[in-house]
């Protein structure tokens, strides 16, 4: 974990601790070492930070190329873990940065779905994930985040309750991936967004 994450990691905790009500669980699932993919539902321009703040290692995300353009803003950013995607493009050298990034043994954050959900629904998980997991070995976290605001089709607001739950751990052998095989990849897409649809589901009855 860089000097510059780890001051931005205490500052973002103080901010989220001011702003919204936080509940975590399931950091228990989380691996302690070796690179892995979590793969998490998509609500606001914060979930970065909501999945990051509670974890004990650097999150690394693909974040949409137009962030970088401000070269302050750009630097920043970068400095917190992310890195350019250009949407829509079928941006191979994204994803081959996101395939390095597992296989030094980090860990990857990936939002499956591509866009953010502005009614708390979960839409169709794009294949992003499943190549990364694919082309390394990773196994997968399925996370869910839940903010009862945008699920009653409010937005996000000043102290609004948000709740991170962190699944048992996909081992990538479960996902059964031929990249040869499109049914394949499309099970295994299916199979994590099952996964966080239930944690997604756990979330809305526990409130």
């Amino acid at each position: 974990m860089s000097a510059f994450y780890k001051i931005g990691k205490v500052v973002c905790n103080i901010f989220c601790a001011l702003s919204f009500k936080i509940e975590v669980s399931g950091t228990e699932n989380l691996p302690i070492e070796n690179g892995f993919i979590l793969a998490s539902n998509h609500l606001t321009e914060l979930d970065p930070l909501f999945i990051a703040i509670r974890i004990k290692r650097q999150l690394n995300f693909m974040a949409k190329a137009e962030l970088f353009k401000n070269k302050i803003g750009g630097a920043i950013i970068k400095g917190l873990g992310a890195f350019p995607v250009e949407r829509g493009t079928g941006d191979t050298s994204a994803i081959d940065k996101a395939i390095d990034t597992v296989k030094s043994g980090n860990v990857l954050a990936i939002f499956p779905e591509g866009t953010r959900s502005k009614d708390g629904e979960l839409k169709r998980f794009k294949s992003g994930a499943i190549v990364v997991a694919s082309q390394t070995g990773a196994d997968i976290i399925p996370t869910a985040i839940y903010i009862k605001d945008i699920s009653d089709g409010k937005k996000l607001r000043f102290r609004s309750k948000v709740v991170v739950k962190y699944g048992k751990l996909i081992e990538n052998k479960e996902l059964h991936i031929d990249m040869e095989n499109p049914s394949t990849i499309k099970k295994a897409g299916t199979i994590v967004r099952e996964a966080v649809a239930s944690l997604l589901e756990e979330s809305k009855n526990e409130q």
